[in-house]
């Protein structure tokens, strides 16, 4: 018997089969879960449909996180196919390119409102609808982070503000729900090759940088990363919520 037997859950973010949205539903439905994931869009439509029937899912829903009414759409379907809901992956962030170049200062108005809408509030509306559906089923929700939300990452800009403002809401949200026994966390994962991280500009030295100054010497893969996103939402972490694990060779603690 899986450590997620009998457990149902909804991946927010899988863009192909490279996404550590994708490796982390792989491991969750080996240990059991059954999956439900959204997708914005014909284009991501075309490459998530595939995925999610390989490992049997029956609920492969449009959502623009963005949207309310398509969120709402989302949780109204969970309600009614399953009745309930037990693990939540958000692994949703996006900036435009030209705000991710040159000085943080020249960051613009709709470009801060954008990224902060979508990389970090999309969070908070998805939980808010997600947690009514977990009340008495010892829910895990979980979100996806990185380094620069603390530190300054050459062409992060303003998805490091973004990052900072989803680890605070992890907090804030883990303080209003473990009355609810939901746990909230989050996994601040080191570069790996996905499609978003390879539009950074200067991602190869990152990822260079990483491999010779990381404890492990080693970048980390998608399934580093989907083992730990196990931990967070299997029983294994009961006693566990508000933190932001690093799942990053180590490369966290180092300083020179």
């Amino acid at each position: 018997m899986g450590l997620l037997e009998n457990k149902k859950g909804i991946i927010f973010g899988v863009a192909n089969e490279r996404s550590i949205a994708w490796a982390i539903a792989q491991t969750l439905h080996k240990e059991g879960a059954e999956l439900a994931f959204t997708y914005l869009g014909e284009a991501l439509k075309e490459r998530v449909t595939p995925l999610a029937q390989g490992i049997d899912s029956k609920l492969i829903l449009p959502c623009d996180v963005a949207k309310d009414d398509e969120i709402d759409a989302v949780f109204n379907k969970l309600k009614d196919t399953w009745g309930g809901l037990d693990i939540l992956v958000h692994s949703v962030a996006f900036a435009n390119k030209d705000e991710l170049k040159g000085m943080y200062v020249n960051t613009s108005r709709e470009g801060f409102r954008l990224a902060m809408d979508i990389s970090a509030y999309s969070f908070v509306a998805l939980t808010k609808r997600a947690y009514p559906l977990m009340e008495g089923r010892n829910g895990s929700i979980m979100t996806l982070t990185y380094l620069g939300s603390e530190r300054i990452i050459p062409n992060y800009n303003v998805m490091g503000v973004a990052k900072a403002a989803l680890e605070a809401s992890v907090k804030y949200l883990a303080a209003d729900l473990g009355q609810k026994n939901i746990k909230v966390n989050a996994i601040s994962a080191g570069p790996i090759r996905t499609l978003a991280a390879m539009g950074i500009s200067g991602f190869r030295d990152i990822l260079s940088i990483v491999e010779q100054k990381a404890p492990l010497r080693r970048n980390v893969t998608a399934a580093d990363v989907a083992k730990t996103a196990l931990y967070l939402c299997s029983d294994l972490s009961g006693g566990v919520t508000g933190e932001i694990i690093y799942v990053d060779a180590g490369y966290n603690i180092v300083g020179i």
